[in-house]
């Protein structure tokens, strides 16, 4: 990506986020280009929201910076935020309002006249397939016509870039895809995007480049497809349950692999012939090849204990 700063919506440089004495961010630097979608991933706990709303100036900076647009969070929040657009976790809509009404409403924030609220609202309306909904109250909708609901308010002043904290969790699979897909024609239009999601596969489907972060610190940055060929390869051999041979046969040729007691991982990059090997020999009946994942990545570098 290019360096040029005029090509950078978001640039954060030794970021740092105390609560108290505990450190939820620790010198984390990083860039977001114009026109890209830039994904921000990590267990639970491991600073990512703590990132994001310092992002958009929710938060005040502990040490570091964070410039968008060029302009600093701190002095310029308000011009900064004209031109951001955010969607929080939760669907923090307005029950008390329909549905247009949380989008014309909120358009009011921005100064932005009535009558081109109204015509903002029936686009994004339309753009998110909540046109026939637009009288309804929010109880009303399903969980994903409410997240649909929650970025297209995020929308209304037709934001260069858009942040989003998790905006697919809960969803249905339908629902899920229809999200994905929309953020794609916003990326399209050259809309850049900030995204944190815990499902890998949005992630490695839609980001452009991403972070990982654990305990407030990045632990890789790349495409997605790069970090997959680094840290586990295009292929993986999965074995369960694991015979005591095929750890013999693991640790003598030097694998690269992941033991879980009643499961093996082992990374065999592009070497079909090796799984063949250990099929034949160690676990012909409950062995399986398959494609190297982000998934698999993110559990290799962050762990798999559960994060509460």
């Amino acid at each position: 990506m290019s360096s040029n700063a005029d090509d950078c919506v978001l640039e954060a440089r030794h970021l740092r986020k105390l609560y108290g004495k505990a450190v939820a961010v620790d010198d984390v630097t990083f860039r977001v280009e114009r026109g890209e979608l830039f994904g921000l991933l990590g267990p639970n706990g491991a600073g990512k929201t703590s990132t994001i709303r310092m992002a958009y100036g929710s938060s005040p900076l502990s040490g570091g910076s964070l410039r968008v647009f060029g302009r600093d969070i701190v002095t310029d929040w308000r011009a900064i935020r004209m031109r951001l657009g955010v969607c929080h976790q939760d669907n923090n809509l307005d029950t008390e309002m329909s549905v247009r009404e949380n989008l014309e409403v909120f358009a009011g924030f921005f100064g932005i006249p009535r009558a081109v609220a109204r015509e903002r609202a029936d686009k994004l309306l339309t753009f998110f397939e909540l046109e026939h909904r637009g009288e309804s109250e929010v109880h009303e909708l399903s969980g994903g016509m409410m997240r649909r609901l929650v970025l297209a308010r995020a929308m209304v002043n037709e934001p260069e870039f858009l942040i989003l904290d998790e905006p697919t969790t809960g969803l249905d699979p339908q629902s899920r895809h229809q999200v994905w897909e929309r953020l794609g024609r916003l990326k399209q239009d050259g809309v850049s995007i900030l995204l944190t999601t815990h499902y890998m596969e949005e992630a490695a489907r839609l980001c452009d480049r991403l972070i990982i972060v654990d305990q407030g610190r990045i632990l890789v940055e790349g495409r997605p497809r790069d970090l997959v060929a680094q840290y586990v390869g295009n292929q993986v051999v999965e074995s369960s349950p694991v015979c005591p041979e095929l750890r013999d046969f693991v640790k003598q040729r030097g694998l690269e692999h992941e033991d879980l007691g009643h499961r093996m991982l082992i990374y065999c990059k592009d070497d079909e012939s090796l799984f063949r090997e250990i099929a034949r020999r160690y676990c012909q009946d409950n062995c399986i090849l398959r494609m190297g994942t982000l998934e698999d990545v993110f559990l290799k570098l962050t762990g798999r204990d559960l994060r509460e």
